[in-house]
């Protein structure tokens, strides 16, 4: 059932305040959201009459027909030959393969030519498709397209391949800065777009078209790039975007209930009578050696079986229904930044410590490994962990403790105090894992390859440093930092994780920028940290004079 609080308001003109258009499926109905970047403006049903260019999305839709026909084309090769369009791709001599081409928006990737796809088969697979007649021309497939948001939508509800690309997708939301997938969690699984405007050739629109988590697809429009509006709109899409629940069918987990625990008997809530193994349905109390008892809940996901005499009792949950069980069991779902936190660093441990058993994971219910609620989540928790499905953090062993922090330990107590200053969730993580980047379940990528010898020499200096730098205005020196190998681009620094960016340690120059961007984290707080040349001169009189 969706849940909708919505400002009705009439249809008015809103004058010049920016705007997004967002059109989303309502049960069989498609609604029309226009949306302030602070607040919901009005709503209507999606006028048949509104039209949207293809821009970008012409290439998932390219994506969905390689996956659907099992295309087994080749990895696009950058050989400088087309400048412009291989920004999007990769660096000279380099390879882009197929999912990666899609988050990138690499062009040369989908191009038709490239891929030899045939014209005839093209039309006959979208025909048997039932789809639009512009889909079933492939000449059609052009980023000035016009084509109807209403058949849009159409076609994305019932796009081949939809899960594999949402998946895929979700890398969109997850670039280094983290400013989208810190307002929006992973809730949109989205292909963006920009192209200029048909009435004002001046002008750009930008926007996107997708899913959110569960399927339902949906397409937002406004003035500037693709880039500009989900940034400028994030927070009010968070605010309005309904609630769904993940639907991964394959993303199971066993877990062995009370694994510490020997069980002597289980019997109906306030019955006598023993009950036999097998499916469990409704409220049971489980009598434990120790003379303890548990009531427990199920609905069909709670197993008892014997072995040797022994009880043992088993659970098969979906994966969010695990974190939500296990948020519930080791913390709660107040305040929510913090139970954000706690979910992320939760999936991470079952990503980490799970063995695998046929199709599922595999996990003890222990205070040695993740303690499970005994009964169906909540709400309130299942809608955390939804917030942040398939969410993960790369490059740190995670582990998390009621009150003790410490390395690559996450304290709940102090994600709850955190939480109550303001800290969102991605930094309260940022703090607790200064090392670790958030990633998606199924390819969490490293994004910091820590170099320490730069970190130790980074340290040494700031004590070098400090007769000089502490009289300067604004000058803070930095507690925590970690100094990340740069891959492609120029050295920078990430602020909320205190990360500094540079290729390498051994030369003057790579030393000069590793001083170069420490002071701009270091002036963080203040004009100076953003005054390039100030910064420059003072990195050149600390390293050379």
């Amino acid at each position: 059932m969706w849940r909708w609080w919505w400002l009705l308001l009439p249809a008015v003109a809103f004058g010049a305040e920016p705007r997004l258009q967002l059109a989303l499926q309502n049960g069989q109905e498609n609604q029309l959201l226009i949306l302030s970047q602070n607040q919901q403006l009005a709503q209507q049903p999606l006028p048949a009459t509104l039209t949207t260019p293809l821009g970008s999305v012409w290439k998932l839709l390219v994506y969905a027909y390689l996956v659907d026909t099992q295309h087994n084309e080749p990895d696009y090769l950058c050989d400088g030959s087309q400048p412009q369009e291989e920004v999007y791709c990769c660096e000279v001599g380099k390879k882009i393969a197929r999912d990666r081409a899609l988050v990138q928006s690499c062009s040369l990737y989908f191009s038709p030519e490239r891929l030899q796809l045939d014209p005839q088969q093209w039309a006959r697979y979208w025909q048997r498709q039932q789809t639009p007649g512009w889909l079933q021309d492939l000449t059609q497939l052009q980023p000035g397209t016009q084509v109807p948001v209403a058949q849009l939508l159409g076609v994305l509800a019932a796009l081949p391949a939809q899960q594999q690309a949402r998946n895929v997708l979700l890398d969109v939301l997850l670039p280094a800065d983290g400013k989208l997938i810190g307002a929006l969690g992973s809730r949109l699984r989205i292909k963006t777009w920009s192209w200029r405007d048909e009435q004002d050739p001046e002008r750009r629109l930008g926007g996107f078209a997708g899913w959110l988590m569960d399927g339902t697809p949906l397409w937002g429009q406004a003035a500037g790039t693709s880039k500009t509006v989900l940034h400028n709109y994030a927070n009010v899409l968070n605010s309005v975007l309904p609630q769904a629940q993940p639907v991964d069918p394959l993303g199971c987990v066993v877990v062995k209930m009370f694994d510490r625990y020997p069980i002597v008997a289980v019997r109906r809530s306030g019955e006598k009578t023993l009950i036999k193994p097998g499916v469990l349905q409704g409220k049971y109390q489980v009598e434990f050696s120790n003379g303890n008892h548990q009531v427990i809940e199920s609905q069909g996901e709670l197993f008892l079986r014997e072995n040797a005499g022994q009880l043992i009792l088993t659970a098969r949950l979906e994966r969010e229904e695990y974190v939500a069980r296990v948020l519930q069991r080791e913390a709660a779902a107040q305040p929510i930044e913090a139970a954000k936190a706690l979910a992320v660093a939760i999936r991470t441990y079952l990503l980490q410590n799970a063995t695998r058993e046929g199709e599922c994971l595999m996990i003890s219910d222990s205070s040695a490994s993740q303690r499970v609620a005994p009964s169906p989540a909540t709400a309130a928790a299942r809608e955390v962990a939804a917030w942040s499905a398939d969410l993960v953090l790369a490059g740190a062993t995670v582990n998390y403790h009621l009150d003790r922090a410490g390395t690559n330990r996450l304290s709940w107590q102090q994600a709850v105090s955190q939480a109550g200053q303001g800290v969102r969730y991605d930094a309260i993580l940022a703090q607790a894992y200064p090392r670790a980047n958030l990633g998606r379940w199924d390819r969490p990528e490293i994004l910091c390859q820590p170099i320490p010898e730069a970190e130790a020499w980074l340290a040494s200096r700031q004590k070098r440093w400090r007769e000089t730098l502490d009289v300067q205005p604004g000058y803070e020196a930095l507690r925590q930092f970690t100094v990340c190998r740069l891959l492609s681009g120029k050295p920078h620094v990430d602020r909320m994780y205190s990360r500094i960016y540079v290729r390498d340690f051994y030369s003057l120059q790579d030393r000069l920028d590793l001083a170069h961007e420490y002071l701009h984290l270091a002036f963080a707080a203040h004009p100076n940290g953003q005054d390039e040349e100030f910064v420059e001169r003072l990195a050149r009189y600390l390293l050379l004079e």
